[in-house]
């Protein structure tokens, strides 16, 4: 997979791309990732990106042309998902993230101010997506958290198949409560179930406390089962 990325804060990545299982994926070239400065595809000499509303209002709004040119010039003849992360894009779900695994090429642009010109979702962009709802001061973040959601997975990428498939949000359900030694900490012990052995019961104790802590937590995944 090859993931592009168009934002005028470039160094923000550098971090996060550069450690754990995102860095391990690049080192196996399970995913290309390749972070692009918007601001180096505006001719204006102040390398300028936004502008005023039509209409007025409050705050600044995304320039059409320099973000058009970006994602031309990134995509080519090559057939591309292009996603904005934004504040009124529909929710990123786990299924979600699991389609976006599917594709080859993804083009995030991540979105500032008060949005993009909105011609563009005309022209190039094909989703807007929102990571929650909440407002960011831009969609780096976002982006981010989309690309640590889609790397994880590619094939290859975690050590093994069970990782993915037990866990939060499979089967609309939080993942049960895990423990790990010591047995007793701080007078605080584990469930004697987790000692027995008995891989059936186990098995059941854990799908009784996911749906316990969904129910608790999410009780709205509950409604989807």
């Amino acid at each position: 997979m090859r993931i592009d990325v168009i934002t005028i804060f470039p160094e923000m990545f550098v971090p996060v791309l550069n450690e754990s299982i995102v860095k391990r994926a690049q080192a196996k070239k399970k995913v290309s990732i390749h972070i692009h400065d918007l601001r180096k595809y505006t001719k204006d000499k102040h390398k300028k990106v936004d502008d005023r509303p039509f209409g007025g209002g409050p705050g600044m709004v995304m320039m059409p042309k320099p973000i058009y040119d970006a994602v031309k010039k990134i995509k080519g003849r090559r057939k591309a998902k292009v996603v904005l992360l934004c504040p009124t894009g529909k929710p990123l779900r786990q299924p979600v993230v699991k389609k976006y695994a599917k594709e080859r090429n993804l083009i995030l642009i991540c979105g500032h101010y008060e949005g993009v010109d909105d011609r563009l979702h005309d022209l190039v962009i094909g989703e807007r997506l929102s990571i929650g709802d909440y407002v960011l001061t831009g969609g780096e973040l976002p982006a981010m958290v989309l690309i640590d959601c889609v790397v994880r997975l590619l094939p290859g990428v975690l050590g093994t198949a069970e990782s993915l498939t037990d866990e939060s949000f499979e089967n609309n359900l939080l993942d049960y409560p895990q423990y790990t030694r010591p047995a007793n900490f701080r007078g605080k012990t584990i469930p004697n179930v987790l000692l027995s052995g008995n891989h059936s019961a186990i098995n059941k104790w854990r799908k009784e406390q996911s749906r316990i802590r969904t129910k608790k937590n999410r009780p709205d995944l509950i409604n989807k089962i």
